[in-house]
């Protein structure tokens, strides 16, 4: 299937390694150019050099803390003075710290919504003008299962990311016309860092192992195992391309069953 991303311009945020990086490898792989970030400017410019090499696609990789507004700036002015536009952009971040409402303090709150909420909302901010002006664009946004299904201790991220859903859900009706559809993608449980982060909370709070905790995870799964990037990266690739083009607010799921609700 010709997915008709040849030559689009792609911007992918927390790509040096899980969910983004393997985004960024599916996109580059489909003929996208790309820009990449991540904080660690080292890992950024090896994965981006590793992505050029294998798919032979034009890659900007630059060091960026998409917490800081000025940092997201730096980078979209960079990607745009190098490919004059971006036509699909995938909103992505480390996951707030796990935590229960009473550890939180006000400066955890602020530090997860600037991380969260506020990194893909400038992103949008900089980025949807042009694609209205071309009357074509993709907003992907990475959030969670716990959009749907909260999990237990993870408070910051079951309130944000519901907070970034309802914002894609409204900008996706205020843009419809103008050609760019809005949509979130919900990982599951998935082979990375984050999810191996979580594991050793677990198991350091029950007494557990960490293949303790993911194997509680794998028989709440119907698949019965974790998710691997590249399988939530072909989604991703689906639905940022011309094919995908009547598919508008919308939070899609790649989670091995694991969400019980019918909607």
């Amino acid at each position: 299937m010709d997915l008709g991303l040849r030559g689009k311009v792609a911007l992918v945020a927390a790509a040096s390694k899980g969910l983004g990086r393997a985004v960024a490898e599916e996109l580059a792989a489909e003929g996208a150019k790309l820009a990449i970030c991540s904080r660690d400017a080292e890992a950024i410019e090896s994965v981006g050099n590793e992505i050029a090499q294998r798919t032979g696609a034009e890659v900007l990789a630059r060091a960026a803390d998409v917490a800081r507004t000025a940092d997201v700036d730096a980078f979209v002015d960079a990607a745009l003075s190098i490919f004059g536009r971006v036509d699909v952009l995938l909103t992505n971040s480390g996951g707030p710290p796990p935590g229960r409402f009473e550890t939180l303090d006000r400066a955890a709150w602020q530090k997860a919504t600037e991380l969260t909420l506020f990194a893909p909302v400038e992103f949008a901010r900089r980025l949807l003008p042009g694609m209205k002006e071309r009357r074509w664009g993709r907003i992907l946004n990475v959030t969670s299962i716990t959009v749907k299904q909260p999990v237990d201790n993870l408070m910051l991220s079951n309130s944000l990311r519901a907070a970034v859903t309802g914002w894609a859900r409204t900008l996706a009706n205020e843009v419809g016309e103008t050609g760019v559809t809005v949509n979130n993608l919900i990982p599951g449980y998935t082979r990375t860092d984050r999810v191996v982060e979580l594991s050793q909370v677990i198991a350091k709070r029950d007494g557990i192992t960490t293949e303790e905790a993911v194997a509680r995870w794998e028989r709440e799964i119907p698949l019965g195992r974790l998710g691997e990037p590249r399988e939530f990266a072909a989604l991703a690739a689906f639905i940022a391309s011309e094919r995908a083009s009547y598919i508008t607010g919308q939070s899609i799921a790649v989670d091995g069953g694991w969400i019980k609700s019918l909607l």
